[in-house]
């Protein structure tokens, strides 16, 4: 398991986001990837789906940063994991690339 705390900043304080990426697991035709992202008003529970767990692993990486950058959380200018505007470190579809923000966009956009 891989794991990452984000920070949003609540109007009475800073409350961890944690996101976790379970191990690839092999089924009887693909493979999954679970991952969460412990939103505090319902954690997001989700998976990627591959040939191989490779593929797996980056389409659950892919999900995270499709729901981190399609999140209320992220509209709202309070959500950071290092530095507040310099994104999360996630890679996202080509489709919303234009949604990217910070390191996320110099180096993925």
């Amino acid at each position: 398991m891989i794991h990452r705390t984000l920070i949003y900043a609540a109007k009475d304080g800073d409350v961890a986001i944690s996101v976790t990426v379970d191990d690839p697991r092999q089924g009887d035709r693909d493979w999954s990837c679970a991952y969460e992202i412990g939103w505090p008003d319902a954690p997001r529970r989700g998976y990627g789906y591959g040939i191989d767990g490779t593929q797996a692993l980056l389409l659950a990486l892919k999900a995270i940063g499709t729901d981190l950058y399609t999140s209320d959380y992220h509209r709202s200018g309070r959500l950071r994991w290092v530095e507040p505007g310099d994104g999360y470190g996630y890679p996202v579809p080509k489709n919303i690339r234009d949604l990217l923000v910070g390191n996320d966009a110099e180096y993925d956009g």
